[in-house]
């Protein structure tokens, strides 16, 4: 089961281009006591992916998403919630601020990911009940 603690390494692994903003990330919060906020560095994440998009440079992208794919099938609880809530979400509320429509990325990603893409859209649409598991 990957934790929280874990999530980061197998992302960076299949996303090298996203080292310096993490490496800056970490730097910033290393004298913050307790854990880091990871919603953050998803956030982070997330705007990365959207500016590769806009640039055409997704190369990384089959990787990116086959480890989101892997929190949300092996990952704890927090790492699944922050899969769906931490990437997935901003990835869609920030390809849509930057005038791209969301629905670029769903080439890439895998069936699990898709099902909570596709949560989270009924959940803006109205939906309310579209983000409980199960």
């Amino acid at each position: 089961m990957i934790s929280r603690d874990q999530m980061f390494k197998p992302m960076l692994a299949a996303c090298p281009s996203f080292m310096p903003a993490w490496a800056e990330f970490c730097a910033e919060w290393k004298k913050e006591p307790g854990d880091p906020p990871l919603y953050i560095a998803l956030g982070d994440l997330a705007r990365h992916l959207v500016k590769g998009l806009r640039s055409n440079s997704t190369e990384e992208f089959p990787a990116v998403f086959k480890v989101v794919e892997r929190w949300h099938c092996e990952g704890d609880h927090y790492v699944k919630e922050a899969a769906t809530i931490g990437l997935l979400e901003d990835i869609q509320n920030n390809a849509g601020h930057e005038g791209i429509n969301p629905g670029v990325f769903e080439q890439w990603l895998l069936p699990e990911s898709r099902k909570w893409w596709d949560k989270l859209n009924r959940f803006w649409d109205g939906d309310v009940r579209a983000l409980r598991d199960g």
